[in-house]
């Protein structure tokens, strides 16, 4: 497995069979980068019943800038439909108690929009959610991410910065 200027991880044959044997769920492999040498149409590993598409390396990509491949990256959140099609301002929302909270979180809902950040706020009730069911232990919270309220109240970070009355510009300059 190698990873290419993008970050992203791309496959080997022999990488795709070594995880197809550690029982891998085959559904996961679904659309994961192969090495373009590899004959996709026949692994040798040989699973019964597998019958998902692995995608080639794509040849263009040294000829993509990073920037215009962050940009198509992040259309394509890989993250289940619920999370998805979460209302995320609602979500935040109800998970206000008092009426500085609702101030709070509604001022830098709306700095999130402007930036078009909803589907990373998605993203991240989806990795809160997986860490906690899976009891994978995350930092407190370091730098000016702590000064966002709202990911404060998604379980991003433990630092409530209404408390401490820090400011969200800190965190979204």
């Amino acid at each position: 497995m190698i990873q290419n200027k993008f970050g992203e991880m791309i496959f080997s044959e022999s990488d795709v069979c070594d995880l197809i044997r550690q029982g891998r769920d085959l559904e996961s492999l679904s659309g994961m980068l192969v090495d373009n040498s590899v004959n996709l149409d026949q692994i040798s590993c040989h699973v019964e019943n597998y019958n998902h598409t692995l995608q080639p390396a794509k040849l263009l990509i040294d000829t993509v800038s990073v920037a215009e491949f962050d940009s198509a990256q992040q259309s394509q959140w890989h993250m289940p439909a619920q999370y998805k099609n979460l209302d995320i301002a609602e979500h935040v929302l109800l998970l206000c108690k008092s009426e500085a909270e609702l101030q709070r979180c509604g001022q830098e809902l709306l700095l999130y929009q402007e930036r078009d950040l909803f589907p990373l706020l998605q993203y991240l009730v989806y990795l809160v959610d997986v860490m906690q069911t899976n009891n994978i232990i995350w930092g407190v919270g370091r730098g000016s991410c702590v000064a966002s309220y709202v990911l404060y109240k998604l379980g991003v970070h433990k630092i409530d910065s209404l408390y401490y009355d820090l400011a969200v510009e800190e965190f979204l300059r």
